[in-house]
């Protein structure tokens, strides 16, 4: 089924690379995307599950534990949960016992960077993928550099943006502004300026909410 629309869908989503329910509320509303053969346009918004994290990050159970108290069994059964939802999605997560949660705000001024040549969403993607598949150190300047190039960036470049923080003024500024409307945990999809969905809501729920937004719009 296709939903008529006359203009595009605008869509931001705020998200982080460490939270793995955004990739997966993503592959959700993509699929919705994708079976409702809504006109759209995407827009990946910072947001920084841990701004406060040093830069060689923490142990991912240990952080857990801490932040909100998880007990191993607690994330355990939610990894299950979260690797069962991923491979639903064709996403695959590999969790262990040594992965780490990382200070994402030298990530978000790479996306930033990737932006401006139009592959902040093909970034977004392999990050995601460096991160839940593969628990590559994304606190490592190299390997977000390394991410950059896989996907056909310019290396050294990447590297410069990483090194010489150009745009931590913009970073902030952005996370700011969102935190400022409101948004205080993701994913946040915001559509059409206005409409506010928070959490992974579904391959289901997306479809409903994509055909409430083409009825309103036309």
């Amino acid at each position: 089924m296709t939903i008529p629309s006359s203009t595009k869908l605008h869509i931001d989503i705020v998200s982080d690379v460490v939270c793995p329910w955004c990739i997966v509320g993503y592959r959700q509303l993509e699929k919705a995307l994708q079976a409702s053969g809504t006109d759209y346009e995407l827009h990946w918004q910072p947001f920084e599950l841990n701004p406060d994290m040093a830069p060689e990050g923490q142990n991912l159970r240990e952080h857990l534990s801490e932040k909100y108290g998880a007990t191993k069994e607690q994330s355990h059964e939610n990894r299950l949960r979260i690797t069962q939802a991923g491979a639903e999605l064709g996403f695959e997560f590999s969790f262990a016992d040594d992965m780490r949660m990382h200070n994402t705000f030298n990530v978000h001024q790479l996306l930033h960077w990737a932006n401006q040549q139009g592959r902040m969403h093909d970034l977004k993607q392999a990050l995601f993928v460096a991160h839940f598949t593969h628990r590559r150190n994304l606190s490592d300047h190299n390997v977000l550099a390394d991410v950059a190039a896989e996907i056909g960036l310019e290396r050294a470049e990447a590297l410069a943006v990483l090194e010489d923080q150009r745009f931590s003024s913009e970073v902030r500024a952005a996370e700011r502004s969102w935190i400022s409307q409101g948004i205080s945990g993701v994913p946040a999809v915001i559509f059409n300026h206005r409409h506010l969905v928070t959490g992974a809501q579904g391959v289901e729920n997306y479809t409903r909410i994509l055909q409430e937004l083409a009825a309103a719009q036309d």
